[in-house]
């Protein structure tokens, strides 16, 4: 059980969303948010209170009246659910209900207790609000995305349950549950917000640290496979650079290769003074995708830790308009709606990720061009050269996706387009690059099952199981057990697909 209480850290919130850790509302939250409630309805009955008493947007200038107060915030919830496209998938909503539950608790907001209450009994019950992946912009938050869970949360719409995408009534009869009071302004008070974006950017960083981890791994296997000099990971070279990253990535890559017998040391071969070549044989150094993976993958180490602490520092922030400030008995109209702070941080995630693909691919095709490593056969084809193909046929997909992810790592926090009868004259798009971004993870989890099974085939090729490390053996074990070693073609989609799902579990 993990309870709602000051401050959640990114630990707890992956807890909750991805091992299925029971939430629950400390005392504190509640009482916090019936001040923030109390307050706001007793402050706002003779001021002129955005969201409250007017309309909203451009339409804030036209005063509502007492009677139609809270149709106001019905109509705002019903008319905003207006999402196209693919349904988010359910962790990525279970994660970003979670962010909006959290921001709410902070009492900054002045909705009705019955919010929070419901919220925390969709995440314990798994109970998955139907929500799009086109809609938002990003300033005003995720105003249409949102506008998806409110709906839920007043008893319309759909959920996805147990499995079945059925009516949200339906659902509340069978588990017994009630719509939220709407008192004052609970519908604004759920859309107006960046809980969407910063729910999958957190989804988002979680799969990223997997597809670095792998990465790593993979490019020490490489280096296994070629022999390579063990200098370019050593820490007196890295530790003459200042970045955490790239001393990080040379560290983990040596813990890994710590117990091979294929990686060797530059003073056993070269600094002996035997070598007497006017052209050596070998190689001196090995190809950048080999011997910069610690300069290569360290910027990313680093990003997703600097994205992973924007993304804590947002969950526990009020990120609504206007802000309820209790202790000084005052509310405040402004922006901290405003999605650019995620939308910069997504970008930046789906860069470094693409340059993780990137890199992946290119020690794919390493392995491939008998040419450029001069010890595998062609495509690593353990069969009949011109009969059989080995790994050529992958190699297309993996470029291809590659490719993908090069274009879609074109920035969306500078593609801002005006809308809202321009009352929204510069937007963030953070919904959209959080959902690229997730996208772009995804391609690299497929790129690095492809790159992962040339590699199993590699080491068979050479006969190097009982020589690579403990870390490479266990990782050739398990995939050996999704894929056989094969010389005769076979169809490959289903073995890359299975390897995917056993890099992302």
């Amino acid at each position: 059980m993990s309870t709602i209480h000051e401050f959640l850290s990114i630990a707890e919130f992956t807890s909750i969303v991805f091992k299925n850790t029971k939430v629950e509302v400390s005392d504190a939250v509640v009482k916090r948010v019936e001040a923030s409630f109390n307050f706001l309805k007793e402050f706002s009955e003779n001021k002129v209170i955005y969201g409250v008493n007017t309309g909203f947007g451009p339409m804030a200038q036209y005063r509502i009246k007492d009677e139609d107060r809270l149709q106001l915030q019905y109509n705002l919830i019903r008319s905003h659910s207006s999402g196209t496209g693919k349904p988010l998938s359910p962790v990525c909503v279970k994660s970003a209900i979670l962010a909006r539950l959290n921001t709410l608790s902070l009492g900054n907001s002045g909705v009705h207790p019955s919010v929070i209450y419901l919220m925390q009994e969709f995440i314990n019950r798994d109970i998955t609000p139907l929500i799009f992946e086109h809609g938002g912009v990003g300033a005003s938050g995720d105003l249409v995305q949102l506008a998806h869970l409110a709906l839920t949360l007043i008893g319309e719409g759909e959920v996805f349950y147990k499995g079945e995408r059925r009516a949200t009534k339906e659902v509340f009869e069978l588990e017994g549950l009630q719509p939220i009071n709407v008192e004052i302004r609970e519908g604004l008070a759920l859309m107006n917000g960046t809980s969407v974006m910063t729910g999958i950017g957190i989804v988002n960083v979680y799969n990223a640290k997997k597809v670095l981890d792998w990465a790593i791994k993979l490019s020490c296997a490489i280096n296994e496979i070629v022999k390579a000099y063990d200098d370019h990971l050593s820490a007196e070279l890295n530790n003459t650079k200042q970045h955490f990253g790239q001393q990080e990535v040379a560290k983990r890559m040596r813990e890994n290769l710590a117990d091979s017998t294929l990686v060797r040391k530059r003073e056993d071969h070269l600094y002996t003074g035997e070598n007497t070549e006017e052209v050596f044989k070998e190689k001196v150094q090995e190809y950048y995708s080999l011997r910069c993976v610690p300069q290569i993958l360290g910027p990313v180490l680093d990003t997703i830790q600097n994205v992973a602490e924007v993304l804590e520092n947002e969950i526990n922030s009020a990120n609504d308009n206007p802000i309820v400030d209790v202790e000084n008995q005052h509310v405040y109209h402004g922006g901290n709606f405003h999605g650019d702070y995620i939308s910069l941080e997504m970008d930046k995630l789906k860069l470094v990720v693409t340059k993780l693909t990137m890199l992946a691919e290119r020690q794919l095709n390493y392995l491939l061009n008998s040419k450029l490593n001069e010890i595998l056969p062609p495509f690593v084809n353990l069969g009949t050269l011109g009969f059989n193909f080995g790994m050529q046929g992958v190699q297309f997909t993996a470029t291809s996706t590659t490719a993908e992810c090069q274009t879609l790592s074109s920035s969306m926090y500078i593609h801002s387009i005006p809308n809202n009868n321009d009352n929204q004259d510069i937007v963030s798009m953070g919904t959209n690059a959080a959902v690229i971004t997730g996208k772009v993870i995804e391609n690299a989890f497929e790129v690095l099952a492809i790159e992962l099974i040339t590699i199993v085939q590699a080491i068979d090729a050479l006969n190097y199981k009982n020589d690579i490390s403990s870390v490479t053996r266990k990782m050739y074990d398990e995939v050996r057990e999704i894929v056989p070693e094969f010389k005769q073609d076979m169809i490959m989609y289903p073995y890359v697909q299975k390897v995917k799902e056993y890099l992302m579990i």
